[in-house]
């Protein structure tokens, strides 16, 4: 039988992290100088990386110098107060527990920074026997592209997957590798970003009957 495989994403899905990614930023902004934003604003900034979202809360027309330096601020503050505010959404490490008992492996597909996926993951699911744990490194495109999903399939060793997220990229991600997606409301994205997922899961007890779906009885 060919191993069972769900892919998650972590911001906005496994785990609500936007208010030590939004305190990070501010503290890079502030020590420039700059105007700081509010959490709403930050919710559509998050999902493309830690470069791209200070380069979106800083100033237009700062330098190339001013992002990198900003950016080393951020990941600085970032690793020191990744857990400070951020936890996993009600219900996510006993569904995460519950797949894993019945066989169902597990990955993450992150465009966090990978030390920082690394961190809230061990952080917060330590028991959790993630068969890969992806997240921005070097070498390894940002989704959508569909690299990361290929990955998880080969730690996994299958060649089929469901992938979960809380966002437009993780809807491109999953139809780029050819896989299906359930999107969760739950996260920073409103419902109306989700038009191409196969599925939309508004709390976990209904992302674990579509996972059901998709894999019925899990280990049959």
């Amino acid at each position: 039988m060919q191993e069972q495989l769900v892919i998650f994403d972590l911001d906005g899905t496994l785990i609500d992290t936007i208010g030590d990614l939004a305190a990070a930023v501010e503290h890079a902004l502030s020590v420039k100088g700059f105007p700081g934003h509010g959490i709403e604003e930050y919710r559509k900034m998050v999902g493309h990386g830690i470069r791209n979202l200070v380069t979106r809360a800083l100033p237009e027309g700062v330098t190339q110098e001013t992002v990198d330096s900003a950016l080393g601020d951020f990941v600085e503050y970032y690793t020191s107060h990744i857990d400070v505010l951020s936890r996993p959404y009600p219900g996510i490490h006993e569904l995460l527990l519950s797949l894993s008992s019945a066989g169902v492996k597990l990955a993450v597909a992150s465009n966090k920074f990978q030390q920082g996926t690394e961190m809230l993951v061990s952080r917060f699911f330590p028991d959790v026997p993630f068969s890969r744990i992806l997240g921005n490194a070097p070498g390894l495109p940002l989704k959508p592209d569909a690299s990361v999903v290929r990955l998880a399939m080969e730690a996994a060793g299958t060649s089929w997957a469901v992938m979960v997220g809380d966002s437009a990229t993780d809807i491109r991600t999953a139809h780029n590798a050819g896989i299906p997606v359930i999107a969760v409301t739950w996260g920073f994205r409103p419902r109306e970003d989700f038009g191409e997922a196969e599925a939309i899961a508004d709390t976990v007890s209904q992302l674990a009957d579509m996972i059901e779906d998709y894999y019925p009885n899990f280990t049959e």
